[in-house]
């Protein structure tokens, strides 16, 4: 191997990559990353043998060649480089980095033992917005449960169907769903679940996108594909292993009639509780009663060794009297992803559920359990 490249360019490949690499034990391999040079690109990968990623670096190559490098130390390396242009040799299992001014030599290993990322070779695909694609996992990702008792709820539920989909998430206490319009439509549909790690991964490497976004997809694995500016060829590439089971039927949990309904001013509300979170105890409870004659709720919540604290919001409200009991991290979480000025709530009483949603736009609701009133 035997190339030139821009280190801002190389540092923002090995950004990506190494994101995924670390201390593995029983596998150190994974802690590196592969760098291949060919044609006009060096082409950087890692895996964890769940999430694989590739992310292509335009450069002069003059040798091509493979080498495996600890992915943070050759990282942490690059950023302290003063060089605009870095060449980069192989010499052995080894890299050679040379500037201006500087001559580094970083052990590597051999390539031949670094896992193989399995390739999706489907041309059928789904094509995107990333802002889309990243506004609605981001809506959705907080609320996906962590308990691996129930590994298929540890993962996102994506929909795909014709020209949309939808993405659903859920914990068994609350639930969301986003809806999202595609550039390309689907000849039938398909349902996957989808890590949350993956999902994490995925808002981090492609929040800064404002591209199209190709998925791709097989029985086993996903991947995300997004293009470089100046050509097309891929800048990007994630794809992950999909969580295998049946996704629970979280259609049915959704109320379609309330049996009290109020619209509200959304910041107004979610500074009252945060204002009474201040004096919850561990349960993490507040109260809220609903009153439609005065057209007004009431969050009250005492604590024996804080004290207590009382708000009243003015609400435009339909139905029945109500006085129920909520967790406030989880209202807030549904109230913080609703995009807004006003939000509507749906009750069903004490023990059923609660559905919020903008007041304007109907591609993104939040379901959640009211907790037993003390």
């Amino acid at each position: 191997m035997n190339l030139v490249v821009l280190k801002e360019n190389l540092k923002k490949g090995l950004d990506v990559v190494e994101r995924i690499t670390g201390r593995n034990i029983s596998l150190p391999i994974l802690n590196n990353v592969f760098l291949n040079s060919e044609k006009n690109f060096l082409k950087l990968s890692a895996t964890d043998l769940e999430l694989g990623i590739h992310y292509w670096v335009l450069t002069k190559i003059e040798k091509e060649g493979s080498v495996v490098i600890p992915g943070r130390v050759l990282s942490n390396f690059i950023s302290y480089l003063q060089d605009q242009k870095i060449n980069i040799k192989s010499k052995g299992l080894d890299l050679i980095i040379e500037g201006e001014k500087n001559k580094t030599q970083i052990k590597g290993f051999d390539a031949g033992e670094y896992p193989i990322i399995p390739q999706i070779k489907s041309e059928e695909f789904i094509e995107v917005s990333s802002q889309k694609l990243i506004e609605g996992l981001s809506q959705v990702v907080e609320i996906i449960s962590t308990a691996q008792i129930r590994p298929e709820i540890t993962g996102a539920l994506l929909i795909f169907d014709k020209d949309s989909i939808k993405i659903a998430g859920t914990d068994s206490f609350r639930l969301a769903e986003k809806k999202i319009t595609t550039n390309t439509k689907i000849k039938e549909a398909k349902t996957f679940i989808i890590p949350k790690k993956t999902i994490k991964e995925l808002i981090g490497v492609l929040s800064d996108k404002k591209q199209k976004i190709k998925i791709f997809f097989s029985p086993n694995q996903i991947m995300f594909e997004s293009n470089l500016e100046e050509i097309d060829h891929p800048e990007v590439q994630i794809i992950s292993r999909l969580i295998d089971g049946d996704y629970p039927n979280y259609q049915e949990i959704i109320p379609k009639n309330y049996s009290t309904q109020l619209v509200i001013n959304k910041d107004e509300l979610i500074r009252q509780i945060k204002t009474a979170s201040l004096f919850v105890d561990k349960n993490n409870e507040i109260k809220i009663s609903v009153n439609p004659e005065n057209k007004e709720i009431e969050i009250r919540v005492q604590n024996p060794d804080i004290g207590e604290n009382i708000s009243n919001l003015q609400a435009k409200i339909k139905g029945e009297k109500i006085e129920i009991s909520f967790n406030w991290r989880f209202l807030l979480d549904g109230l913080m992803s609703i995009k807004s000025d006003q939000v509507f709530i749906g009750l069903n009483g004490e023990e059923g559920p609660a559905l919020m949603k903008s007041t304007k736009e109907e591609d993104y609701l939040y379901v959640v359990m009211p907790v037993k009133i003390s």
